[in-house]
């Protein structure tokens, strides 16, 4: 449904309600302190599992009786998803954005990326202008990304350099003297395959980055982008691809391996090291806090100012 709930009498409370699941909808509204007391007629009681009740209800409507704060009765009739972990990652990044605001004090734009997939890649560049726009840099997470083939894409938004700008005819009265005012316009915004991003900028790693996430990782660093902050990844980097055969088995091997350039150390079994380790406490979730987060913040801010 949506919801995180906790026992109490006679029913269970509403604790949370998780954005963009059906409890988030005008028309199956749930509210933090609702209780629900119903499921389709029967009692909620501590003597069952409340979850049982919707055994075998994805997208099949469900009626709930809910009491309000006031003991105001009501009917939300729901149709409960077979998974909101869409809703949930989503939250979790919003709730990133919110706290790299906080902490930078609205100077620092943030960006995750769930994946090295097109789809992902292509929610990324669209993201490069809005969480950067008026920003004066950006942090990078590859916490918990999966992989896949990408990297290469992003090191070319990220490790662009500008070699030449021009003036359009006409924008300038003295062209020796109003040169420099058009020094960031060319070609970012004309003629490069992607956007990129030039500005001061700082990645997060940590132990659930895997194969491409790592790769990138080691490219971040490696080519000197900026800082790597969190810790060490997984350590799991092969190009590996695999085939059904004809009794329903699958074949996985290995293709290639991965050797870093800078340093040409091999990149399975060997976990691209953040330049700043920082661990999480175990309830960092649960109280919206954030220790690398806020570290990655805080260097990009010191590094930000002193070339200022």
């Amino acid at each position: 449904m949506g919801v995180e709930l906790i026992p109490v009498d006679n029913g269970v409370k509403v604790n949370r309600v998780i954005p963009g699941t059906p409890a988030d909808k005008s028309s199956s509204k749930l509210i933090e302190g609702d209780i629900i007391t119903k499921v389709n007629a029967e009692n909620v009681t501590n003597k069952i599992n409340f979850y049982s009740l919707l055994s075998g209800s994805t997208d099949e409507k469900l009626i709930l009786t809910v009491k309000n704060n006031s003991g105001k009765e009501r009917e939300v009739i729901i149709r409960p998803q077979s998974t909101i972990s869409k809703a949930l990652y989503e939250e979790w990044v919003e709730n990133r954005k919110k706290l790299v605001d906080i902490y930078s004090n609205g100077k620092l734009g943030y960006i995750h990326i769930r994946g090295m997939d097109i789809a992902s890649f292509e929610v990324v560049e669209r993201e490069f202008t809005a969480a950067g726009y008026g920003k004066q840099g950006l942090i990078i997470d590859v916490r918990y990304n999966g992989g896949g083939s990408t990297a290469d894409y992003l090191m070319t938004i990220l490790n662009y350099k500008q070699h030449a700008y021009t003036i359009p005819r006409g924008a300038a009265k003295d062209l020796e003297k109003e040169k420099k005012n058009f020094r960031a316009y060319y070609p970012i915004g004309e003629r490069l395959v992607y956007a990129a991003w030039t500005r001061p900028s700082i990645a997060l790693c940590n132990e659930g980055s895997y194969s491409n996430a790592e790769i990138f990782s080691h490219a971040y660093k490696g080519l000197g982008i900026g800082k790597l902050v969190g810790l060490p990844t997984n350590g799991s980097v092969i190009s590996t691809g695999g085939q059904g055969l004809m009794d329903g088995s699958l074949v996985r091997l290995p293709s290639r391996g991965w050797f870093n350039k800078v340093d040409d150390k091999n990149q399975e079994l060997g976990a691209a090291v953040p330049d700043i380790i920082v661990h999480n406490s175990p309830d960092w979730i649960s109280k919206n806090t954030d220790d690398q987060l806020k570290r990655a913040v805080d260097e990009l801010l010191k590094d930000i100012n002193s070339k200022n």
